[in-house]
């Protein structure tokens, strides 16, 4: 692994460190600074923060360079976390509320990490250090619970000295990206830049963007559902968590060796592996609903997922041309979120309306088409020189 690599994985640890903790804290202190009606407000808001930014801070990028962008997403992260934490201090659900859009600014800039760490490296690793940078993931899933633990009620009100540290966090990922050395983006030509509607005919491209898409939604959607559904099978919140930090585990465990699987197997047959899991989970949710069932279904969905992340990233950085690298990232991310957002929104009507197996069997669709996609493309004639087309 080199420098950058390196520095990357390290700031992914640290940027889904602090979003991985005030996604799990902020409906809580929404509730103690407001009412339970409003406890979700926080977190909209910090989504809004990152589906609004991710475009423009693609284009920034372009501009200024990704360490320039990705300092200042991680200090735009450090403001916002003060005044999360002025927030719980002095009691201001509104204040704790607008300081999530500038949270989720940083969030925004580390969706970009992955993409810096295929430019980097050689051709045949750029799977390889997409997953590296991607297991990141992994360090987030142990000091999330662990800083928690023990700064939750260290300092009056709760949650209060959880915030300072995740400052901390924040600058640490600042100062992690001055120390990056990383090639500057191609911009584009204005006069040679493709539109839209001819990327579009590109299906490499589609189907890249369709993957990554349908993939985090999915899972997304499930994740969030799990603990309504575990309540309403009986089982209590110890229980719960011990689930979703299992199945966090397995969405970032298995990136030590994704790369190395796409590299032998090849892209496709890796996202189709995903797909295969993702399914697998859904069968499972339909045998029952025990504490085993759960563990068991959640942990296929993090390895599905991130045989389907990974492979989707991978792919979508071969189906563009450098020049266009942002705009396409930025459109991709944005779009992922979307679906992230709104799957997010909906989880808890659907399994209040539809119960948790039917959900389960709704999502089941999506990942088929995504399924037959992908098999249509493994006998695509351009498959070997996607960038040309």
């Amino acid at each position: 692994m080199n420098r950058n690599i390196f520095l990357l994985t390290l700031s992914q640890a640290a940027m889904m460190t602090t979003i991985s903790f005030v996604l799990s804290s902020s409906a809580l202190v929404a509730t103690q600074l407001s009412s339970p009606d409003l406890a979700t407000v926080p977190l909209a808001v910090q989504y809004l923060g990152t589906m609004v930014m991710l475009y423009p801070m693609a284009k920034l990028m372009e501009r200024f360079g990704r360490s320039v962008i990705f300092c200042s997403g991680a200090l735009l992260g450090a403001v916002g976390l003060a005044g999360a934490a002025f927030g719980v201090w002095i009691g201001s659900f509104a204040l704790f509320s607008v300081a999530g859009f500038l949270i989720g600014a940083f969030g925004a800039v580390g969706q970009y990490y992955r993409f810096a760490a295929a430019d980097v490296a050689p051709v045949e690793r750029k799977s390889q250090a997409i997953s590296w940078t991607l297991a990141g993931g992994l360090l987030a899933a142990v000091a999330g619970p662990m800083l928690a633990q023990w700064t939750k009620d260290t300092l009056a009100p709760a949650f209060f000295a959880s915030f300072l540290v995740l400052i901390g966090v924040a600058l640490l990922s600042a100062l992690l990206a001055l120390g990056l050395r990383l090639p500057p983006m191609i911009r584009a030509d204005k006069q040679t830049q493709r539109s839209w509607s001819v990327m579009a005919r590109n299906p490499v491209l589609v189907m890249a963007i369709l993957s990554g898409v349908v993939g985090y939604a999915a899972m997304n959607l499930l994740m969030t559902a799990t603990p309504l559904a575990m309540m309403c099978s009986g089982l209590g919140f110890a229980q719960t968590a011990l689930v979703i930090q299992w199945h966090v585990l397995a969405m970032f465990a298995p990136s030590f060796f994704t790369g190395t699987l796409i590299q032998r197997i090849g892209i496709i047959p890796v996202m189709l592996l995903g797909c295969l899991l993702n399914l697998g989970s859904i069968a499972v949710s339909q045998i029952g609903t025990e504490l085993a069932h759960f563990e068991a279904g959640l942990i296929l969905l993090g390895i599905g997922w991130n045989f389907l992340y990974v492979g989707a990233t991978s792919l979508l950085t071969e189906s563009c041309r450098k020049e266009e690298a942002a705009r396409v990232q930025g459109l991709n991310d944005t779009l992922v979120f979307l679906g992230v957002t709104t799957a997010t929104l909906f989880s808890g009507v659907m399994v209040n309306s539809l119960g948790w197996q039917t959900v389960n069997l709704y999502v089941a669709f999506p990942i088929l088409i995504v399924m037959v996609g992908l098999v249509r493309l493994m006998n695509w004639p351009h498959l070997s020189r996607l960038h040309k087309e």
